[in-house]
């Protein structure tokens, strides 16, 4: 069978862009059978009152077959009113227990959907930090509501109905091999034309649809990072290039669209002509055995009907099959994050001190291509060392580093003696916090916005820790103290005020190491050197990396590490570095005028 062309750019490039991985087929079957086995006996009564219901429709078949056969053989006694009786019999059973099985179904498919969004929330929860933050956010939020909302309808209908359909024809091809079995084999005439279709279409569905999918991720990251530098695109003039970037990224997903749409236009007269070629051949070969004398008129006439009610579970199964190969290729999307290595660490890896160390550390974010370069230094306990240095000489790739959001390429990163990245995620924030520019104010109130940091911490130290980053005058402001909503559908914040609260998780967290990535850049500088003083007070005694752009927080610093083309070429007190005349004291003389 021959087709157009899928579109004649590669289908992969939008995908290039993911750094979330598609789930194989291997893991998909793997979560899938997983999935069935957790729900069994939801999944066993579905199979048995479907099976009711479909015995009782194949009731009106054998009635109206055996009334036939009675007449044709010159019965006086046709016993209508029994026959009647019994057909309604049968139909109120099917009607109840069908009324079951789309009750059954929908229950199963609700509970295998809420499931599968809970593995999927935990999953990617328990991924290393690192991975989510290098992934992006137009990827996770088309898994998280594109591919949902695809999987909701296959979960909730796809999987009961195809289980459904499947039951059905295995029910009455027996039904037909028992009351005509001449006639079951003319049923096969048809399945040459059904499977020549159905495997042209299926070699073609499955990449389509996984390239539709990522043609829309592509979309969705293109439209959400506009948004996003939505300022930035409007002060560099940038708007007809995204608007153009944009275009282009919809003119694939679209290419792709119209191609699924065209595979589907073939497969759906294939359909038709193995319904009309099914009832055909039962009709031509049964007449024929009746003319031979090798079957009865009712039989045929059992046969005709039965297969003439095979039409509705063909169609159910392909319908539903095709609906699962766009669930398929989401469900691959997000079941991928379960070949994922979970950041699990070794649990027997412990901290023996509060020393940082860097040794001989490599990075780069791709392959072949370094970000930091050999960097090797000693943080004691109780140091505030401050990174300083150009843009985009790999401060802050450097200070996740120490905080263990990254693992090196090579080199190690330890914490008393103990490499972060052999630590567990969850002991790694016990004892290092990263603070950095971008901060979230959850729905809900303001002191659950606090207490992630300190599920126990009393109202007092709440109090306390806002008033440690400045923030208790605004919140003693506020209608209902730390009652107030806040968040979207709430009191809205200012970014400086979001800002606040991040800091003062941070104090109520209380770990002894802290990374601090421009940690008070949203508020003006006399706002943020206050609050610098403040915090300098707070986290007295703690170890503080601080990565700042405002060389008054390198000042105050003890030490102060210059980060030039991803190596430290200087290492020092400001009164050392100025003396020195070398790259700080340069920075220092531009700043300061």
């Amino acid at each position: 069978m021959i087709g157009v062309a899928p579109p004649d750019y590669d289908p992969a490039a939008p995908r290039t862009a993911t750094t979330l991985p598609v789930g194989s087929p291997a893991t998909v079957r793997a979560y899938v059978a997983g999935l069935l086995r957790r729900h069994r006996r939801a999944f066993g009564l579905l199979v048995l009152v479907n099976t009711v219901a479909v015995v009782a429709s194949m009731a009106g078949p054998w009635l109206l077959g055996s009334l036939v056969e009675r007449a044709a053989d010159g019965a006086r006694e046709l016993h209508l009113e029994r026959t009647v009786a019994l057909f309604a019999v049968a139909l109120v059973i099917q009607a109840a227990f069908v009324r079951l099985v789309r009750l059954r179904g929908a229950m199963l498919g609700e509970r295998m959907l809420a499931d599968l969004r809970e593995d999927f929330l935990v999953r990617s929860v328990g991924l290393p930090p690192g991975v989510l933050e290098r992934a992006g956010t137009g990827d996770l939020l088309s898994r998280i509501t594109t591919d949902i909302d695809r999987l909701a309808n296959a979960m909730r209908e796809a999987v009961p109905q195809l289980t459904i359909g499947v039951l059905w024809i295995v029910l009455l091809l027996g039904g037909l091999t028992v009351t005509a079995p001449p006639l079951a084999p003319a049923v096969l005439v048809a399945v040459p034309v059904l499977v020549i279709g159905c495997r042209w279409y299926f070699r073609r569905a499955p990449s389509a649809y996984r390239s539709e999918a990522a043609g829309y991720a592509a979309v969705a990251a293109v439209l959400a990072e506009t948004v996003d530098a939505g300022r930035t695109v409007e002060s560099h003039r940038l708007g007809a290039r995204r608007v153009a970037l944009s275009d282009r990224r919809i003119k694939e997903w679209t290419a792709w669209e119209r191609y699924t749409l065209y595979l589907r236009s073939v497969l759906f007269p294939v359909l038709n002509v193995t319904h009309a070629t099914v009832l055909g051949s039962v009709l031509m070969i049964g007449g024929v055995f009746v003319l031979q004398g090798w079957i009865g008129i009712g039989q045929l006439t059992t046969g005709a009907l039965i297969a003439q009610m095979m039409v509705d579970p063909v169609n159910l199964i392909l319908r539903w099959y095709d609906e699962l190969q766009v669930a398929q290729v989401s469900l691959g999307r997000l079941v991928g994050v379960r070949e994922i290595e979970p950041d699990a660490g070794d649990g027997a890896v412990r901290p023996q001190g509060r020393d940082v160390r860097a040794d001989r550390v490599h990075f780069g974010y791709r392959e072949g291509v370094d970000v930091l370069h050999r960097v090797s230094m000693d943080v004691a306990p109780g140091t505030r060392l401050a990174l300083v240095g150009p843009s985009g000489a790999g401060k802050s790739t450097l200070g996740r580093l120490l905080a263990g959001i990254y693992a090196p390429r090579t080199g190690r990163v330890t914490l008393g003696a103990a490499e972060l990245s052999r630590m567990p995620a969850e002991r790694v924030r016990e004892h290092v916090a990263l603070v950095n520019q971008e901060h979230h104010v959850f729905v809900g109130s303001l002191r659950d916005n606090l207490l992630l940091a300190r599920t126990s911490a009393e109202d007092a130290e709440l109090w306390a820790a806002l008033g440690a980053v400045d923030a208790d005058g605004w919140a003693r402001a506020l209608s209902e103290g730390l009652d107030t909503e806040v968040g979207s559908g709430g009191v809205t914040l200012t970014p400086a005020q979001a800002q606040q609260i991040a800091l003062a998780r941070l104090v109520l967290a209380d770990p002894h190491t802290l990374v601090l990535d421009e940690a008070t850049s949203l508020l003006d500088p006399r706002a943020a050197r206050h609050l610098e003083r403040s915090l300098s007070r707070v986290l007295e005694g703690r170890t503080v990396v601080a990565i700042a752009h405002r060389l008054h927080t390198a000042h105050d610093a003890d030490v102060i590490a210059v980060v030039e083309n991803g190596r430290i070429s200087e290492l020092g007190s400001h009164d050392e570095l100025v003396s020195a005349e070398g790259a700080y004291a340069a920075l220092w003389r531009s700043w300061h005028g």
